[in-house]
């Protein structure tokens, strides 16, 4: 029996999906009781398959006890599920009951997790009782652990780490409700052996702290790295070339499955002046032929971010070196090669590299090329004067250089605004605008307005009058002209004649009678002239894309007719002279049309799975 839709007493938070957008299904059952006699009946339940709904968590908790209300959070945006449910039990005795029988048991194939709610968010932030246990067994899961650890004391949350593929990363949290409990369940597990496992058991550390503990540890560190170690130096000669710098309490040099040297090793200082002074002293010197590597000993994670960064720099680097010098060359013929194609592009500048792309398999070309100049001042006198110009029997389309990544992300981006603005009910130009360019919606259709006035490109629609009713369209006899509503003006033709003077004298009363003047029949619009860069600049700014938008459209339409408004506004995006060509080049056009569609079809597939 269906009931009204109610708020659930206990709240989430999650990626902005609060307050109304956050007003989602509940399955709720009459006769539930005040949100204020249910909070601690509220139950979270989290690892849940992002396929499950509010229907199926109420038939897996409605057999324990009438449930108040089930709410699955949501992203407020893309309507998917986080993962996570809040269940509303009238009574706290079924709340409790169903985290004895249901926990960790099976929802879509997914093990849930289930916790009392804690509205109170100091609990989880101050970390008071929780617990970090790492070098687990990967066979070990949520449920055993729990079961493990339940020994100590009353646990609120239990939760094994898990990569993207769902396996155990080696480590997971026990949060227990009191202090004591935690450091119980410490002082017993800690290095006791698990799964044939030692693992370690220990105080929660979050992030922030722990950020600031290695920071500490860098200005006072005391291992040293060494490496490019030669193969038959023992841990003795490598702890006699250290122990010059001060006290060394340890040394391993890294050894295979067979015991021989990685050529790597670790040198551990009793303080950290030595070791400073060590890593300044013997790094980059020669030992036993081989020139050493000295640094201070980083975590695995600290040299992951340190490559990253690294990497990050490097590219960022190379995109500034190349940035306005590269050259995109496409629609080249067959016989174009490298030389050929440094021998067109030489007279513009200096050119440090020249390269028509092939195929792997067959050396055939591609099609495209780049061309990288020494200066940006002649990359741009390359595309201005190159562009459109014939390379043997093709005309070359010639431009910056950009990543395809870029380029598929700023077209994604055009398909995200005009949806977003659609979905918001404004036009798809921009808010309160005209669509881009001015070019006309293939599926949008006015109605004939009084005397049968169809608005053309660029042209508004006629005004409805007030109450938004069209006035009814008048009836005549064939041969006879339409006669104006009342209180509308009647319908003129385009090329009416001009009204002659009215005559004051009694004879007006004839003329009267006289039947109107036919209007003359329009003269055939004449054929567009054709659009040059010349042409084209000589316009405003503001009209130069509509002119291209009303001269791309009808080409567009021809191939793609159900997308060709949408098709238009994304390729007005671009650059003039690259638009000038389209209109030119029907293959350049078919082949921007075909990526269009390809984009438009990723946005539509991922619009269906949301």
């Amino acid at each position: 029996m269906a009931s009204p839709v109610v708020p659930p007493t206990a709240s989430a938070s999650n990626n902005g999906s609060q307050g109304s957008e956050q007003q989602q299904q509940y399955a709720s059952v009459p006769g539930r009781s005040d949100p204020a006699a249910t909070q601690n009946g509220s139950l979270y339940v989290g690892e849940l398959d992002p396929t499950v709904t509010e229907a199926m968590l109420f038939e897996v908790f409605n057999m324990i006890g009438p449930v108040a209300s089930i709410r699955v959070c949501r992203d407020a945006i893309t309507r998917r599920s986080l993962g996570y449910a809040y269940v509303n039990f009238h009574s706290l005795d079924d709340a409790e009951r169903a985290i004895d029988t249901l926990n960790y048991s099976l929802i879509k194939g997914k093990p849930c997790r289930i916790m009392r709610s804690q509205r109170d968010p100091a609990l989880r932030k101050t970390g008071s009782g929780n617990i970090f246990i790492k070098n687990l067994d990967p066979a070990i899961d949520n449920k055993a652990l729990h079961d493990t650890f339940s020994a100590f004391g009353n646990i609120l949350s239990c939760k094994i780490a898990l990569d993207d593929s769902g396996q155990s990363r080696g480590y997971g949290f026990v949060h227990y409700e009191t202090e004591e409990a935690a450091n119980t369940a410490i002082e017993k597990v800690n290095g006791m052996l698990l799964n044939d496992r030692k693992v370690f058991v220990g105080h929660h550390v979050s992030r922030k702290d722990r950020m600031a503990q290695m920071d500490e540890m860098k200005s006072n560190f005391t291992n040293v790295y060494v490496k490019n170690i030669d193969g038959l130096v023992t841990d003795d000669e490598l702890g006699d070339l250290f122990r010059k710098y001060g006290t060394v309490t340890s040394v391993a040099i890294a050894k295979d499955e067979d015991g021989l040297s990685r050529g790597f090793g670790f040198v551990n200082f009793e303080n950290h002046e030595d070791a400073r002074r060590a890593v300044d002293a013997l790094n980059d010197t020669d030992f036993n032929g081989r020139t050493l590597y000295v640094s201070r000993a980083q975590k695995k994670y600290e040299r992951e971010q340190e490559l990253r960064r690294q990497y990050e720099q490097a590219r960022i680097e190379k995109l500034s070196k190349y940035q306005g010098v590269n050259l995109y060359v496409k629609n080249l013929d067959d016989d174009v090669d490298d030389e050929r194609l440094r021998q067109e592009f030489s007279g513009y500048g200096v050119i440090t590299s020249a390269k028509v792309m092939r195929d792997d398999s067959t050396g055939a070309s591609r099609g495209f090329g780049f061309v990288c100049f020494s200066e940006a001042d002649e990359a741009t006198r390359a595309i201005t004067e190159a562009n459109g110009r014939m390379l043997g029997s093709k005309p070359i389309y010639v431009a910056l250089a950009q990543r395809k990544d870029v380029r598929r992300a700023q077209l994604e981006a055009q398909m995200a605004h005009r949806s977003n603005m659609r979905m918001m009910g404004g036009p798809p130009g921009g808010v309160g605008g005209p669509p881009p360019g001015g070019y006309m919606q293939p599926n949008m259709f006015y109605p004939p307005g009084p005397g049968g006035f169809v608005p053309g490109p660029g042209q508004r629609p006629p005004m409805m009058p007030q109450g938004g009713m069209m006035p009814p369209r008048p009836r005549w006899q064939h041969g006879q002209p339409p006669m104006p509503h009342q209180g509308q003006p009647g319908p003129r033709p385009q090329h009416q004649r001009p009204r002659p003077p009215r005559n004051n004298n009694n004879n007006s009363n004839n003329n009267r009678n006289a039947p109107p003047p036919a209007p003359a029949a329009p003269a055939p619009a004449p054929e567009p002239e054709a659009l040059t860069a010349e042409t084209l600049a000589a316009m405003p700014v503001e009209q130069q894309k509509q002119t291209l938008g009303e001269r791309l459209y009808p080409l567009i339409h021809q191939a793609q007719p159900e997308y060709a408004g949408k098709i238009t506004g994304m390729l007005l995006e671009m650059d003039n002279n690259e638009l000038l060509r389209l209109l030119g080049s029907k293959e350049a056009l078919d082949s921007k049309i075909s990526e269009a569609m390809d984009v438009l079809k990723q946005h539509f597939d991922s619009a269906q799975e949301a």
